[in-house]
């Protein structure tokens, strides 16, 4: 078992699969290019995997991975392609990045895939030379924004404009296969495809499915992305004293992450002393004394774009948790690793639910969203719910081999000063689980 540390052209342009054949290569596949546009690892989070005996993933064989469970996904369900607007199912589709979390609420990209596996990218304008690198990609275009910043009161024109090109690769590369996946679109652009007679159906669903299993490289992928986010976090813990805020701490975090080649956080949910409770409070000036308690989920979107999910809880100083805080910690703890240990490929949601320990009726109200949630590029279905929630927001499904999961406890109770948040990351495996987060939990907490 490791341990860990602490604008383009309005037509169609095919990439040249024969570039950069010759170019020098790192372990991961990419060229070795210190003046390259491709993001990726540093040569310190390269260094560390090292020392940890880590093999790195190799991008293109992940490349195609991804794109063939793309593609028997919309097989399986007989659409004829799957038309994407979500920044991390792009990231999926085609390993491309650009402005994340700008894309996000601002749709400039996107991409279409057939089932026979064209793939087209629609990238922001001027940006052509993101891709360049990636052979998978069949064809680069510009022209997908129809939200109203940037198409005002021109937006329906803009997306009939954009869906009648959607619409001509459909019949091209599906035939009569009218069924077109979507995962998410303007309001203008589901009604002009709609015109046009296309029959959209849910490209959630074929995502989440498709993500849900993660390939050998994925999952080296995913160790890399860990051991590089407990790197940061031992930074991050080193750093904590008195005197400093909560965002002083958190910032530690984010540098980490960033100096290793990591992306972004999606949260910030680090809070101390009585703003541990409740749960999900974002770090924000609160200077910190010694004997408080600090508690973080890092949410963290660390190197390839993995996601690493992990929560830890501490005591400023290094002084001795109260009685309370050990008590708080010991029943997470137990939750945490009792919840672990059922985890195996065949179990079903439900039975998970049914099984699962069971917090104190005191900690119930304040209970955490899930017990158990997927994770890959964010976080992923499904969700598995606890059993107060079954009833309204329940699903059934079973665990398979190569998913990744997060195991979560929340544990504090309402009008309680401390909550403590602990959550681990695992692999179903053929037989049973693989621990992928490794920083240790606080024996202070765990010693009588």
């Amino acid at each position: 078992m490791m341990t860990s540390p602490f604008s383009i052209p309005p037509h169609s342009r095919r990439i040249d699969p024969a570039r950069n054949r010759a170019a020098q290569l790192k372990l991961d596949g990419s060229v070795d290019d210190n003046d390259r546009v491709e993001i990726g690892p540093t040569a310190l989070a390269f260094a560390e995997w090292a020392r940890l005996g880590l093999e790195p993933p190799h991008l293109p064989t992940m490349r195609e991975y991804r794109l063939q469970r793309l593609r028997e996904q919309l097989v399986a369900r007989d659409l004829g392609g799957i038309l994407l607007f979500d920044p991390l199912n792009i990231r999926y589709a085609t390993d491309t990045t650009n402005m994340q979390l700008w894309t996000t609420h601002n749709p400039a990209r996107a991409c279409f895939i057939s089932a026979s596996g064209h793939v087209v990218l629609w990238d922001f304008h001027g940006c052509d030379h993101l891709s360049a690198h990636l052979p998978l990609v069949s064809e680069l275009r510009s022209g997908a924004s129809f939200f109203y910043f940037e198409t005002a009161e021109r937006t329906e024109e803009h997306a009939r404009r954009f869906c009648g090109q959607v619409d001509e690769l459909l019949r091209q590369h599906a035939g009569s296969n009218r069924r077109l996946a979507v995962d998410r679109i303007e309001v203008s652009g589901l009604r002009a495809l709609d015109a046009l007679g296309v029959q959209v159906c849910s490209g959630q669903e074929v995502t989440e499915f498709a993500r849900m299993i993660k390939g050998p490289d994925e999952i080296k992928a995913m160790r890399c992305a860990v051991a590089s986010c407990e790197a940061a976090i031992g930074e991050m813990h080193r750093a904590m004293r008195a005197g400093l805020s909560e965002n002083e701490i958190w910032a530690v975090l984010h540098a980490g992450n960033i100096r290793r080649g990591g992306e972004w956080i999606e949260t910030r949910i680090l809070s101390s002393g009585p703003r541990t409770n409740p749960w999900f409070q974002e770090s924000g000036p609160r200077i910190l004394s010694d004997g408080d308690l600090l508690s973080f989920d890092t949410d963290l979107i660390g190197v390839y774009g993995m996601c690493v999910d992990m929560s830890r809880s501490w005591i400023c100083g290094g002084l001795e948790p109260t009685t309370e805080q050990k008590r708080l910690y010991r029943i997470a703890h137990e939750h945490v690793r009792y919840n672990t240990d059922l985890v195996r490929p065949g179990v079903g949601f439900t039975e998970l639910t049914q099984k699962a320990h069971r917090l104190p009726q005191s900690c119930r109200e304040q209970r955490y969203g899930v017990i158990y949630h997927g994770v890959g590029l964010c976080d992923e279905y499904p969700s598995i719910r606890y059993p107060e929630d079954l009833e309204s927001y329940g699903y059934e499904g079973q665990l398979q081999a190569g998913m990744a999961l997060c195991v979560e406890a929340y544990v504090g109770e309402v009008g309680g000063r401390d909550g403590i948040k602990l959550e681990n990351q695992i692999l179903v495996t053929e037989s049973g689980y693989e621990l992928l987060t490794h920083y240790p939990f606080d024996e202070s907490f765990l010693r009588d």
